[in-house]
């Protein structure tokens, strides 16, 4: 999972400090790498491998001049997870692009030997972003005559062009010189995009995120989602165009995002996360009813899943307890690459505070279960801390199937819960009873009341992919790239 942003600030205060701001925000989307490029004249770049904090200092903010650029954090999906791979990247031709994205392209490998052999592009990276870049720059190119600059139409054009020939899932924001700062999403909108926008003295300004919470500490509001396909161009004099053109398609936003990618103050499609996993904890409390089993203390596993523990807590009438606490200089372990790794994360990220666990019947409330390495220590720790019974619940329905659209699970060896029955992998796990959330019910509590949100990408709930293209030469090409990357990773 990544995150991207795309501001137009006001004239003659560069974009800089906007842009570093909105990628703290979004830290916890992708702690590999990050990036920042700002248009004054020229393209102004800087990136590097790490923390936002650590990349970015004085030197190299203040030489980021222009008062509209773009920013980027990252895990690496595709690609190495070097410097090489880190976002933005630059195009020179035509007129000159900068590019951001969020997601993955899931025919990365045609489109490469695509463009090196027909359009003779040759691609630098193992960045999927660059994938789209070209395919973008490619059909400008030939939607622009040569005698005219680039209107709103021509980048309708090169967005299609990417819809048809790019697929997967991608949220985009780019510069292009001379017209202004582009967003767009996929046809399925499978990845998020927000739009926010403001007055400053006098003059409109306006911001793209993968999450809300990007943009609030610079003072933008009167956020709304950029839907599925849309393209939205804000023009160097500030009037805005956009258009959903005829390759969007149903909308299909990723439902991991509200279990647990997105900060709880963000909003996705007009839905609050934190109200989406609150409904979840409620529905969960219903199903742990029916199971009759008494608890003595409900404790989330932090952070993500507090909203649902809370919920849980409330409707069953039972104490709850923060028992866990979290070291916080350690990142997050479900993005971390290779299983050791996440081993020795889980062991420096949580300790117990024993007197919530001694003697107690203890019911853990967690996000959702992958690999089962994260449950399994934890139950570890909190039988160590003195429970008499360690019992866990999962807000999400049992993962079985890799996401093919940016998130790190894509090898279908990953998940404890494929072709397990609940007991088996209580057993496992080592846990006294484990529950899962009902997916109907998952979904319920996900889809606003009277919204116009239906469907969700559900793929590594169901096996369905919304893009109709993944099969089993995607999957295993997917799991030769992933497992290519751990063993390189260690």
């Amino acid at each position: 999972m990544c995150g991207i942003i795309g501001i137009f600030g006001p004239s003659g205060v560069s974009a800089a400090q906007a842009l570093y701001d909105g990628l703290i925000a979004i830290q916890h989307r992708g702690q590999d790498a990050a990036g920042i490029v700002t248009f004054n004249r020229q393209f102004h770049l800087a990136k590097g491998t790490g923390l936002v904090q650590h990349i970015f200092d004085e030197s190299n903010i203040s030489r980021l001049t222009g008062s509209m650029g773009i920013g980027h954090v990252r895990y690496p999906t595709y690609g190495s997870g070097t410097v090489e791979d880190a976002q933005p990247f630059i195009e020179p031709h035509p007129f000159g692009v900068a590019m951001a994205h969020n997601g993955q392209v899931t025919n990365f490998r045609q489109m490469k030997a695509e463009l090196e052999t027909q359009a003779r592009r040759h691609v630098n990276s193992g960045c999927d972003v660059e994938i789209i870049l070209h395919v973008f720059a490619d059909e400008l190119a030939r939607a622009v005559p040569a005698d005219e600059n680039p209107r709103f139409e021509h980048v309708e054009r090169a967005v299609m062009g990417v819809h048809r020939r790019v697929r997967g899932a991608y949220s985009v924001v780019t510069l292009v010189v001379g017209l202004g700062l582009v967003a767009f999403r996929d046809p399925y909108g499978i990845r998020p995009l927000v739009m926010g926008q403001q007055e400053i003295n006098g003059e409109a300004c306006y911001g793209f995120a993968s999450e809300s919470v990007a943009l609030a500490p610079s003072g933008y509001h009167s956020f709304e989602d950029v839907k599925a396909g849309e393209i939205v161009l804000v023009r160097l004099d500030r009037t805005v165009e956009r258009a959903v053109p005829p390759t969007a398609q149903e909308a299909r936003p990723c439902i991991f995002e509200y279990v647990y990618f997105a900060r709880p103050d963000s909003f996705h499609d007009d839905v609050s996360v934190y109200h989406a996993r609150m409904r979840m904890g409620v529905a969960m409390a219903d199903a742990w009813k029916r199971t009759g089993i008494p608890v003595d203390v409900i404790v989330p596993v932090p952070d993500s899943s507090r909203p649902s523990a809370t919920e849980m807590a409330i409707a069953l009438g039972v104490k709850y307890r923060e028992g866990l606490i979290k070291n916080r200089y350690i990142g997050r372990t479900f993005i971390m690459a290779g299983n050791e790794s996440r081993r020795r994360a889980i062991r420096y990220k949580l300790n117990t505070v024993d007197l919530v666990f001694q003697d107690k019947d203890v019911l853990l409330v967690d996000d959702s279960i992958v690999r089962g390495n994260t449950i399994r220590e934890l139950i570890r720790l909190v039988r160590d801390a003195g429970a008499r019974k360690v019992y866990f619940a999962s807000y999400s329905a049992p993962l079985v199937s890799p996401c093919v659209y940016g998130i790190d699970m894509s090898t279908r060896g990953d998940f404890i819960a494929t072709n397990k029955t609940s007991e088996q992998i209580a057993e496992e796990v080592g846990a006294d009873f484990l529950l899962y959330q009902d997916l109907n019910d998952m979904i319920r509590a996900t889809r606003r009341e009277g919204g116009e949100q239906s469907q969700f990408c559900t793929a590594c709930f169901t096996g369905r992919y919304p893009t109709g293209d993944v099969g089993d030469a995607v999957l295993k090409d997917f799991e030769t790239e992933r497992v290519g990357a751990r063993l390189a990773s260690g």
